[in-house]
């Protein structure tokens, strides 16, 4: 793989051979990382009104706990309240005793390391960028249409509505997440009526409209990065989805545009990231976000 740094060639480059030559190696910016680039290559520079802007720490990122929304009426309207409020002005929020042992979310983010952490040579056979496959593992789904790539790996699987095989998912983390899945269901399945609620509606209204059944697990690999200046690990976006459910490591780097301003989302232990999608904008705010690199 030949991929050029920002002191290796000051002029123009040959963009297009660089994205080909880094895609085809199938080692994702891990590759870059373990191959010992102490500088980060130019396809992944952003233009500099896209990358790190000053943060606002003055916002308090809302954070609710759903402890008692099921056994308790006052208590659940509290945080149907709470989740309407989040839900109108940030379009995101945390929240606490969600149902999902810590032990599996902990065992969810070793399972996702490990699969990024084995040998090249072992992920290099779910390296592909048909969409139609069981499960999708590359570096930037928009490598050749973005502007500058992102510094990340992903892989990517549908759960449902028709579970894949397990033998079809990694070894590393096959069984991680299998039980994952299940787990984010009851949960979304809570959310949802949640969210029905705080729209005025029947708790399932969402649910009866399909909503909760399909589930796409994307898990992301952000490697440590040389110039986190220059790059992103995620660019500005919305989630085209109904919900995202978000299991961040305690590194941090997301972000949200609040107000016209980014504000960190910390990381809390234990805690779920709530994000509204843009099919649920009609009444609630879909906010851009993206992850900025912390190392």
């Amino acid at each position: 793989m030949v991929v050029t740094s920002t002191s290796e060639l000051p002029g123009d480059y040959d963009r297009a051979s660089e994205l080909k030559a880094f895609d085809e190696s199938k080692a994702g910016v891990k590759g870059l990382v373990d191959a010992g680039f102490s500088q980060v290559p130019r396809i992944f520079i952003q233009p500099p009104e896209k990358s790190r802007a000053n943060v606002n720490t003055q916002f308090k990122f809302p954070v609710i706990d759903l402890q008692g929304m099921d056994t308790d009426r006052v208590q659940r309207k509290q945080i149907v309240d709470k989740v309407r409020e989040a839900s109108e002005t940030w379009g995101f929020f945390n929240v606490l005793n969600h149902g999902i042992p810590v032990t599996v979310l902990e065992e969810m983010m070793n399972g996702v390391r490990r699969f990024y952490e084995q040998d090249t040579e072992l992920k290099k056979e779910f390296y592909t960028r048909d969409v139609s496959r069981k499960l999708v593992y590359n570096s930037n789904f928009d490598l050749y249409t973005a502007k500058a790539a992102s510094w990340r790996d992903t892989f990517y699987c549908l759960m449902a509505p028709r579970p894949p095989n397990p033998q079809d998912l990694p070894a590393a983390c096959r069984d991680i997440l299998m039980e994952y899945k299940e787990q984010v269901m009851k949960l979304g399945f809570k959310l949802l009526e949640l969210m029905s609620e705080a729209l005025g509606l029947n708790p399932n209204h969402l649910k009866d409209m399909d909503c909760a059944e399909g589930l796409a697990m994307v898990c992301h690999y952000y490697p440590a990065c040389p110039q986190p200046e220059l790059t992103l690990g995620t660019g500005f976006h919305t989630d085209n989805d109904f919900l995202t459910v978000l299991l961040q490591d305690q590194i941090g780097g997301l972000q949200v545009l609040h107000q016209d301003q980014w504000v960190d989302v910390p990381p809390m232990p234990g805690a779920l990231v709530i994000n509204v999608g843009d099919l649920l904008q009609v009444k609630f705010c879909c906010i851009m976000h993206r992850i900025c690199m912390n190392h």
